[in-house]
């Protein structure tokens, strides 16, 4: 398979925060919008690009409190968004495409915490797949047009390198035949590696370009809240007195350094003309699919190619589409 999974050697480095990818750039004018832009990494994500100029919308499920966790943030207003709620991602965009404004940045960062035991919408889907993918999925295809009016724009999907741990369930998307949590992350984030792989295949000629993300691992988002301390201890990612563990090079990050990438993929000119591709630590990714371990050591990241299989990304568009029909 040919992929385009080649590092440019940006200077940026594994502790690089979102701070020193923007610095130097001018975003003024430029409008973007943040899923989950309220918490964790997408609220770092929010803070950098309005500090450049950006004009961020923040679109949250609970837009009281996300504006309360907005304030003393520049150029940032809040508008309610529901992943799970068809409805109200169609009325998003509406209100978006209404208002005139083209979209020039869209970060597609919400995600639920991952629960225990099968929880599913009102579809009956399964909630991480239907949050993580079909909700952006939904809302990416709403805001379009205001993509295409501004004559050059980027989707970036912030995923993960659970994307290595598993593939598509392609008869069982929803684990109607037993559930597994991490399964269902593990199928979330590679359809928003695939899902960011089409993308960029269909638009391209539109000048919207595609981006997966990996942050790497930060404590406290949703990828690792709520977990017992003892897990947490094991995995390497707090110490004995329960502080977070900052080790960038291994993928522990601080909220800094993880909003990093994102900001990387929305905004750095070192990616002109490149997109459908992986990134990590502030550059894009090399195609691993040596099998690793998961360890407080090691935290393998790098893109596997089911995640980019472009085969495999057509079919996901495919399916996306059938299951919003009903």
């Amino acid at each position: 398979m040919t992929h385009k999974q080649h590092p440019l050697g940006t200077g940026f480095t594994p502790a690089s925060t979102a701070d020193d990818v923007l610095a130097g750039l001018d975003l003024s004018g430029k409008n973007v919008v943040i899923t989950g832009g309220h918490n964790g990494l997408g609220l770092e994500a929010a803070r950098a690009l309005s500090k450049v100029g950006a004009a961020v919308t923040v679109a949250s499920r609970y837009p009281g409190a996300a504006a309360t966790r907005l304030t003393g943030i520049d150029h940032v207003e809040v508008s309610r968004l529901d992943l799970l709620d068809p409805a109200s991602i169609e009325a998003f965009a509406e209100r978006w495409i209404d208002s005139g404004r083209p979209l020039h940045i869209l970060v597609n960062g919400a995600a639920p915490p991952g629960p225990a035991e099968l929880v599913q919408d009102a579809r009956g889907y399964e909630i991480q797949f239907a949050t993580n993918h079909l909700g952006h999925f939904q809302l990416t295809n709403a805001l379009l047009p205001a993509l295409r009016a501004a004559g050059g724009a980027r989707v970036v999907n912030v995923t993960s390198g659970a994307q290595r741990m598993g593939d598509i369930r392609w008869e069982d998307p929803h684990f109607a035949n037993g559930y597994d949590g991490h399964a269902a992350y593990a199928q979330s984030k590679t359809a928003n590696v695939l899902h960011a792989v089409e993308l960029d295949r269909r638009w391209a000629e539109d000048g919207i370009r595609g981006y997966a993300v990996h942050p790497g691992v930060v404590v406290g988002t949703n990828l690792n809240r709520g977990m017992p301390a003892e897990v947490l201890l094991e995995m390497g990612l707090i110490d004995e007195n329960g502080e977070p563990v900052i080790d960038p090079e291994v993928g522990k990050k601080t909220p800094e350094q993880g909003a990093s990438t994102i900001v990387f993929g929305a905004a750095s000119p070192l990616l002109e003309g490149i997109g459908g591709v992986y990134l990590k630590d502030n550059d894009i990714s090399r195609l691993d699919d040596e099998p690793r371990e998961l360890t407080a050591d090691q935290i393998p990241a790098e893109v596997a190619s089911h995640s980019i299989d472009p085969k495999s990304a057509e079919r996901l568009w495919t399916l996306s589409e059938e299951l919003l029909k009903t």
